[in-house]
């Protein structure tokens, strides 16, 4: 299988994590890993005001620190994923990502705000679910 790890470096992320390691059928070396961590982009003023050439070391530096602990803990387990880094919209954009890579399966950890909190915060996890054509697993 061809499996999206969708990451943002919070607990619900270890989570998630934990939760593949003990389950064999999605946690092996037979499977393919892609890790998708998605960075929000800079308001437009602030873009301007620094420039493109720092805002993209922001965001490469930004994604470095979620990505490097989850690829070390990865091949601490044998498994060798690609990563990947995007900036925009989380959840519309590891939909997009998801549907165009051709994944199998995507794999993220869910922060279970609730109807109250989706309403108020929105639900990276609940656009994800509504926009994405490939199968979608919640770790809570």
């Amino acid at each position: 299988m061809k499996i999206l790890l969708a990451i943002d470096g919070s607990a619900f992320t270890k989570k998630m994590l934990a939760y593949l390691t003990t389950h064999d059928e999605l946690f092996n070396a037979h499977n393919s890993y892609t890790l998708l961590t998605v960075n929000p982009q800079l308001p437009p003023r602030a873009r301007a005001a620094v420039g493109k050439e720092l805002v993209d070391t922001y965001h490469r530096e930004e994604a470095e620190k979620v990505l490097a602990p989850v690829t070390k803990f990865l091949l601490r387990h044998g498994i060798d994923a690609q990563t990947m880094s995007k900036v925009g919209h989380a959840g519309e954009t590891i939909s997009k990502t998801a549907d165009s890579g051709k994944f199998d399966l995507v794999v993220m950890g869910s922060h279970g705000h609730g109807t109250l909190g989706n309403l108020v915060m929105g639900s990276v996890a609940t656009q994800v679910l509504a926009n994405c054509k490939v199968p979608v697993l919640l770790v809570r």
